[in-house]
């Protein structure tokens, strides 16, 4: 018959017969010298019994617990956890107890945070699939439409091979932009730092985009009229972009008959900031954190009408912070939105 003790069963019973032995050994040792055993040597008896248990009992603890306790860590060491590998092993069980609470923590909280991405990456080819069917199916419509006897007709096949090259257009302007943003994630392209006047390049952006504000009746100005330069010291045609982005984006989302202001502001450690203010739509709180995302769209349909590759704002994100620079925005929903970024003033 197997009899199946508990681990905790063993350790006592092995412990209590090391004991019991030592103490056999002591007794046959008085009964082999003395004759009688008095009070003192009793006492004697007593004293060593509990040192040599104290030690036996010690020593058998720690390395009972250390056992278990490596298990633990060899166990805990398997999910590749650097920080419990990296350190010494204790046996003292309130630090043990911290230490996997918060290793457990730690992975729910790497947990959660995977679901997320896990949902974000579904939504992005969803997003990614839905921008390149779009135009794909546009232009194949108006071929097969041409190959089915319409281009027989001159004026049909003109305007049915304009509209394809727009949608072609549009094809490669994604591609463009996924190729940029995919560079500017892996670092493969160099800033070529230099000074500029920013109110210039902001001038320049104006003045390119002032036909599609025209369409909405939209201002483009200054909060002030800037007579004097004002230097920065960054790559200029990245952040002429990052202008360029700000402000469509303000057209584009603007009301009818609105206004965008740019104003540059002076801030403490040489740096400015470009602000870029509208009176369109506003953004509401839920949107606001995810507005950097590629592809994503406060608006799912009312944007696209407008045309763009959805990845303005994070090509806009990825030149600022590549610059080692900051973007914020602010908005109100139904009142407006201010985008804002930071640049290094030339001293």
């Amino acid at each position: 018959m197997n009899f199946n003790f508990k681990k905790s069963y063993k350790f006592t019973t092995i412990s209590s017969i090391y004991s019991s032995i030592f103490l056999l050994l002591l007794l046959l040792l008085f009964k082999f010298t003395l004759i009688e055993i008095s009070l003192f040597y009793i006492l004697i008896i007593v004293i060593s019994t509990f040192i040599f248990s104290f030690f036996v009992l010690q020593y058998r603890v720690e390395k009972f617990i250390y056992k278990r306790v490596k298990k633990i860590y060899d166990d805990v060491s398997l999910l590749e956890n650097s920080s419990f590998r990296n350190q010494p092993i204790t046996t003292d069980m309130a630090t043990l107890t911290k230490e996997v609470q918060k290793f457990a923590t730690d992975k729910k909280l790497e947990i959660e945070t995977l679901k997320i991405r896990e949902e974000y990456r579904r939504e992005f080819l969803g997003n990614v699939s839905h921008e390149l069917k779009t135009p794909l199916f546009t232009v194949q419509g108006y071929l097969l439409t041409l190959l089915d006897g319409a281009m027989d007709d001159k004026n049909i096949r003109k305007k049915y091979l304009q509209r394809a090259e727009k949608g072609v257009e549009r094809l490669i302007y994604i591609v463009k932009d996924l190729d940029m943003i995919t560079k500017l994630e892996t670092g493969e392209i160099h800033l070529e730092l230099s000074q500029f006047n920013i109110v210039e390049i902001i001038q320049n952006v104006f003045d390119l985009l002032e036909m599609r504000a025209a369409k909405k009746n939209i201002t483009l100005t200054f909060d002030v009229k800037y007579k004097d330069q004002i230097l920065v010291f960054a790559d200029q045609e990245k952040i002429q972009q990052v202008v360029t982005n700000l402000v469509m984006n303000s057209i584009k989302y603007g009301k009818v008959n609105g206004t965008t202001e740019v104003s540059i502001e002076n801030l403490v450690n040489n740096k400015a900031i470009v602000r870029i203010t509208d009176n369109g739509e506003g953004i509401e709180k839920k949107n606001i954190s995810r507005l950097f995302e590629r592809f994503y769209r406060v608006d799912k349909s009312g944007a696209r009408s407008e045309g763009g590759s959805g990845l303005g704002l994070a090509i806009v994100k990825h030149i600022v912070e590549g610059h080692n620079e900051k973007i914020y925005i602010e908005s109100e929903f139904g009142v407006g939105s201010e985008f804002s970024f930071t640049l290094e003033k030339v001293k």
